[in-house]
């Protein structure tokens, strides 16, 4: 009796199914027409879908720096993950054209504000807002200085000159790169935003590129990030060719011990300072300046925390994907973006070279001369460049500790490359 009841109840449900089934057999047909139609396997045979296929391999490659290599992994890994997301044909996870400048220029005929982004865009177009809005890379200043420690650099000031002198990669690459030639022809926005590359700094270039040439995102941070992780293969042969094994000997005196109340004065004195001489650079350095001074005042202990681990940390997943999100198969797979591998390579070997020809000038007027190792640590690839001085400086000398004093040109970087962004912003923004 049971069994009979099971088997009735079954033909039940079939007849269910199967009615609607049959009663709209074309539309079904149609559906599933309709869904083979628009699977993603589809495209990649359609028109320039292959562009799409090849953009898949080259984030699968960049996830495999990541992961195997551990070439700056926190970034890296969301941005190649987002590479792919962005290419995954009839997704809809961002749209390009969304970000249109005409679409996004207020005196427009089509204009839409972002409302219509939020209303009509996928999830990366979303999370985008707060690339395009400057929100991300500011909140990740404010992790960074979180995490800083100014005190080398309040020790030995003159390890300011040394930051402000790696930056000449930026403004060199920025000139060249406007010059009227086939492998350049860049804009001056495009130019701007490719030399900061030279700076070692990723979050600054995404701040200015979001800002002067967004079409541009995608490869230049990419750029900026891989050459950042490139730092132990980069600097090492610049540094060798421009020194002496003397010079590389040269051991500097232990740095004087730092006070409490200078570390929390440095950050207030330089966010006024630099907010008045470059105003467009404000918002980084407030933003840099008062997360150390979270952490040096000692009274708000859980906002530092907040700061350094779980806001930077959310931070960094939304900016990596998003910016992932930008290297569509049209704006990645051109030759410019080939020219802007190679000028930014340039731009931070130059930045390199220029700290360490600073450093071999000020010795000229100096009793107690510095190591111009250290001068390379003025690109802000914090601490990974200060590492690189000290591995050098063994190198002639194994009892010769460079890390300390390295660390000083090395935090003044970020300040001299978020100065040199405001800059450039002023000019041209």
């Amino acid at each position: 009796m049971k069994n009979s009841i099971k088997i009735f109840g079954l033909l039940a449900l079939l007849m269910l199914v199967a009615c609607p089934a049959m009663a709209a057999e074309h539309s079904v047909t149609e559906g599933v027409g309709k869904f083979l139609g628009e699977m993603g396997f589809v495209n990649f045979f359609v028109g320039e879908g292959w562009k799409n296929g090849v953009m898949l391999l080259i984030g699968c490659f960049l996830l495999y720096l990541a992961i195997k290599k551990e070439y700056e992994p926190l970034l890296l890994l969301p941005i190649a993950f987002g590479m792919i997301l962005t290419n995954l044909p009839g997704a809809g996870m961002f749209d390009s054209e969304m970000w249109n400048n005409e679409f996004l220029n207020p005196e427009s005929p089509y204009y839409h504000s972002y409302g219509h982004i939020m209303a009509h865009g996928g999830l990366l177009d979303i999370l985008y807002i707060g690339v395009k809005a400057g929100i991300y890379p500011c909140l990740i200043f404010l992790g960074v200085g979180a995490m800083t420690d100014f005190g080398p650099l309040i020790a030995n000031p003159k390890s300011l000159l040394l930051g402000a002198a790696a930056q000449i990669g930026i403004f060199a690459t920025f000139l060249v790169t406007q010059i009227d030639l086939p492998i350049f022809g860049f804009t001056p926005e495009q130019a701007a935003s490719i030399g900061i590359i030279g700076g070692a700094d990723g979050p600054t270039a995404i701040f200015l590129t979001s800002k002067l040439a967004p079409e541009l995102l995608g490869p230049i941070a990419v750029a900026a990030y891989s050459y950042m992780a490139l730092v132990p293969v980069i600097q090492p042969p610049i540094m060798r060719l421009l020194t002496t094994k003397k010079e590389r000997m040269i051991r500097m005196e232990q740095l004087r011990t730092v006070s409490k109340k200078e570390k929390i004065i440095f950050p207030i004195v330089v966010a006024i300072i630099v907010s008045l001489v470059v105003p467009s650079a404000a918002t980084l350095i407030g933003c840099l300046m008062l997360g150390n001074l979270m952490k040096e005042s000692g009274v708000v202990e859980r906002l530092s925390k907040a700061a350094q681990n779980e806001l930077n940390n959310i931070v960094v997943i939304c900016l990596g994907l998003t910016v992932g999100a930008t290297a569509t198969a049209t704006s990645f797979m051109n030759w410019q973006t080939l020219g802007i591998l190679c000028v930014g390579i340039v731009a931070f070997g130059i930045g390199s070279a220029s700290g360490l020809i600073m450093a071999k000038i000020m010795n000229l007027f100096l009793k107690k001369k510095i190591n111009p190792l250290i001068g390379s640590a003025g690109v802000s690839a914090v601490p990974m460049a200060a590492r690189v001085s000290q591995t050098v400086g063994q190198e002639a000398d194994k009892r010769n500790f460079l890390l300390m004093h390295a660390m000083g040109p090395n935090v003044a970087g970020v300040i001299g490359s978020a100065v040199a962004a405001g800059i450039l912003l002023s000019f041209l923004g």
